[in-house]
């Protein structure tokens, strides 16, 4: 008897330890989470990759090199677009970062003539790095990562070789892409393999990524689990923070555009990631569906 008591006892003591609770309810996602937004700059060595990146994560307090924020939390690894610096992005990577998502954003591949099947491989090898780091004692992310909440997206090619990457990597969960262009390996092909939710942003004006040649055609391959939004009016270079040049533009304001952005892509990755499932409403119901300025297709 005084065996099965003592059992019962250490079972409830460890009872909530086992329970994922959600870092954030997320009732908003359009508007700034609650963490505080840290960044730091470092090297990412993993899986025989090397290459600068900045990592936007929630912190204890803002700024540069803080104490990562208590609990776990989803890691993200984020693909800029061509000839693109990631600074382009910084608005949306915090944002993600106010809602408890650690993001790697690499530097590498920048150039002119970048090779996206090694982008591929340089966003799975963030991934694996945030996962070893979890587990290095000593690290600023030691026991911060949900190593089981693995997320990839970006921006144009970037977001074309998170789809490549994903199907290369069984580790991750979810993808979230932003006007995604083909690439070379295909991401229309590498779309049709997976079995993940996926989701694809666009915008009607993109003249640079059009819907109908890259987006719809990734979303067409792929089978269940995905869905296409397209921003009414967006532009490929709304996307990001500025405009440079051969950027086109669009019918609607780059401040609305990133607005529908930061939610619609929010409210998926916090869903689909198994942080927040509140949020089903947003990403598979009528509040999706009748969101005003962003079309709806989708196969749940």
């Amino acid at each position: 008897m005084t065996a099965l008591l003592l059992t019962a006892a250490a079972a409830l003591t460890l009872a909530p330890a086992a329970q994922a609770a959600p870092a954030v309810r997320a009732t908003d996602p359009f508007t700034t989470g609650s963490f505080p937004v840290a960044y730091t700059d470092l090297t990412v060595s993993a899986s025989g990759r090397s290459y600068s990146a900045r990592v936007w994560y929630p912190g204890t307090t803002a700024g540069a090199n803080a104490p990562v924020a208590t609990g776990t939390h989803p890691g993200l690894a984020f693909g800029h677009g061509f000839f693109q610096g990631i600074g382009q992005y910084e608005s949306l990577l915090r944002h993600y970062a106010s809602w408890g998502v650690i993001t790697v954003a690499p530097k590498s591949q920048g150039g002119l003539f970048p090779s996206h099947t090694a982008f591929a491989d340089d966003l799975n090898a963030a991934l694996t790095w945030l996962t070893t780091q979890n587990g290095t004692a000593g690290s600023r992310f030691a026991g911060a990562v949900s190593t089981d909440r693995l997320a990839l997206s970006g921006h144009s090619m970037g977001g074309g070789a998170a789809l490549v990457a994903a199907g290369r990597n069984p580790a991750v969960a979810t993808v979230s892409t932003l006007a995604a262009a083909e690439t070379n390996p295909s991401a229309v092909t590498a779309s049709g393999s997976l079995t993940i939710p996926v989701q694809y942003v666009g915008g009607s004006s993109d003249t640079i990524a059009k819907v109908a040649d890259h987006q719809r055609k990734m979303y067409d391959a792929k089978q269940s689990a995905s869905q296409l939004r397209v921003i009414t009016g967006g532009f490929h270079c709304g996307f990001e923070d500025s405009s440079g040049i051969g950027c086109d533009s669009g019918t609607v304001t780059r401040a609305t555009q990133l607005r529908l952005t930061y939610g619609i892509t929010t409210a998926w990755l916090l869903h689909t990631l198994g942080v927040d499932s509140s949020l089903h409403d947003q990403v598979w119901g009528a509040a999706a569906q009748n969101l005003t300025g962003v079309t709806y297709t989708a196969k749940p």
